[in-house]
């Protein structure tokens, strides 16, 4: 069982088991965790951070998708980092109708935070951006 702190996932890494229809997270290497967190501006990009820091529904993954496609899945107590063009983007999480728009601006950076939520057959989710100090 993968613990669930320092779960970190840069980029889109989901593995989906077709046999078992189980989701798995794949584990960045602590270098890559470390030099994410360093939260370095890129001049020439957004960078975006999505989150989710709870453990409800640790046995699936949660994927996220931007403008239509997907950009990565979180788990339990979990981020990943990607790059965007400065402009609108459309965040929203497959299967979910809950979606959030981000202006973003080259230079600047995004926390995206995965709110979990009970549900009575089935868990959801709902993004919501966050300041720089709750989201780091």
């Amino acid at each position: 069982m993968i613990p669930s702190h320092r779960i970190v996932l840069l980029g889109a890494l989901c593995a989906i088991s077709v046999l078992s229809g189980c989701g798995g997270i794949n584990k960045a290497p602590a270098e890559a965790d470390a030099e994410a967190k360093k939260f370095r501006s890129d001049p020439a990009a957004a960078q975006v951070y999505p989150y989710r820091n709870v453990t409800m529904g640790a046995g699936l993954p949660m994927p996220v998708t931007v403008d239509g496609k997907l950009a990565g899945n979180t788990g339990p107590n979990s981020y990943f980092k990607f790059d965007l063009p400065a402009g609108k983007h459309t965040f929203t999480l497959q299967g979910d109708k809950s979606s959030l728009d981000v202006d973003t601006g080259l230079g600047k950076s995004y926390y995206i935070w995965q709110e979990v939520k009970m549900g009575v057959l089935s868990g959801g989710s709902k993004l919501q951006l966050v300041s720089e100090e709750i989201g780091r």
